[in-house]
């Protein structure tokens, strides 16, 4: 590589690197936030939480990986537009075409790195995740297993522990559900055991009192017992899957298309090849958005003023590029047949690119598209 790609692509990985970090600790506090109020206020350690969001990070990183390039490539050419570097660059012979190199060289290494979060990283990441959120689902002990407290697992229905011994005995347990409007019963137990059976956790008490309101008459009925089950499955979460979305299976495992992995997931062979395609798609637009965002300043050349409104053609394409992928997601949905409809955005922003670089080649044709737009 000449020296000044060399330079040029020094200038893009480093700015690369800041604006995706920002990106990433924003969209990344913004979902731990969410995150930690729902994991705390289930009972969960903090060692739970940094797991989840560890886990999530791959997933924020595939989103924002594509931003940071477009922005990357927007500061830097600015910034050496600014600096009259281009315009001496230009002035040695350089043309917009040669000068998209180093630009070029930078988007497809973007794109290798979002390809592997897409084909890899994130499926892997992603049913790791939802392993761990069934186990925490399934964790009885932090939803109801809490001494002191008047938890409140589900709506309408309250618990209270005094304490709870080391052999897991639960002392003065205090149990009210108002979950039927008819009528609302209070069970309170001297003593009571949390078990596993085959039809899900049961909470036994142990020498207590049940007392049923009847709303409407008004009537109190009360029972004693010297041993009573209470069925707690539906406050502990859905039993965990054993099946697996698309999603959470890498690409190398979706390319068998083997009947087995048709009934797990439940789609269509052709629905699995379109979940191939849509994550390599997802990559490509790291190299369209860092060509669009240096296409669409070099075409302005240089200017005492700056290039903001570049920038913001540049935004604006970008968007459009946006657009087009809503608009073929929507149509590959309805005709997953049509998988390469998937690749239509980065050929529209490989098209504006190339469009933008033969105007910057050609600046006696540009002055003139100028002097008939005013």
């Amino acid at each position: 590589m000449a020296r000044f790609d060399r330079y040029m692509l020094s200038q893009l990985l480093t700015l690369f690197g800041f604006f995706a970090l920002v990106l990433v600790l924003v969209y990344w506090i913004n979902r731990a936030v969410i995150l930690f109020d729902q994991l705390i206020a289930d009972g969960q350690s903090a060692w739970v939480f940094l797991e989840l969001t560890a886990l999530s990070l791959p997933g924020v990183i595939r989103i924002v990986l594509p931003l940071a390039a477009l922005a990357a490539s927007i500061y830097v050419t600015n910034r050496l537009s600014n600096d009259s570097e281009l315009v001496v660059v230009q002035a040695t012979g350089f043309s917009p075409w040669r000068l998209a190199r180093p630009v070029m060289i930078f988007g497809l290494l973007t794109t290798m790195m979002t390809l592997a979060l897409t084909h890899y990283l994130v499926p892997t990441a992603l049913e790791r995740y939802y392993e761990r959120r069934d186990e925490i689902a399934q964790n009885v002990t932090s939803r109801l297993l809490v001494e002191g407290r008047f938890l409140t697992p589900v709506d309408h229905l309250t618990i209270y522990i005094r304490d709870i011994s080391r052999e897991g005995e639960l002392m003065d347990l205090f149990l009210s559900d108002t979950r039927n409007p008819d009528e609302s019963v209070t069970y309170t137990a001297a003593r009571a055991y949390l078990i596993r059976t085959d039809n899900g956790p049961q909470l036994v008490m142990i020498d207590g009192m049940a007392q049923t309101l009847d709303t409407e008459t008004g009537r109190l009925l009360t029972t004693t017992f010297d041993d009573f089950a209470y069925d707690v499955s539906d406050l502990t979460g859905s039993e965990p899957s054993d099946t697996r979305g698309a999603s959470e299976i890498t690409t190398f495992e979706l390319m068998s298309l083997s009947p087995a992995l048709v009934e797990e997931t439940g789609r269509t062979r052709a629905q699995l090849m379109l979940e191939i395609q849509n994550r390599t798609a997802q990559a490509l637009l790291a190299l369209s958005g860092s060509l669009i965002g240096f296409a669409a300043l070099i075409v302005g050349g240089f200017s005492r003023f700056g290039v903001w409104r570049q920038i913001i053609i540049a935004i604006a394409l970008v968007i459009v590029v946006k657009i087009v992928e809503s608009v073929a997601a929507n149509m590959v949905r309805v005709t997953p047949e049509a998988w390469y409809l998937a690749y239509l955005p980065t050929l529209v922003g490989l098209l504006i690119t190339a469009f933008l670089l033969h105007l910057a080649a050609k600046p006696k044709k540009r002055r003139r598209i100028k002097e008939v737009a005013a």
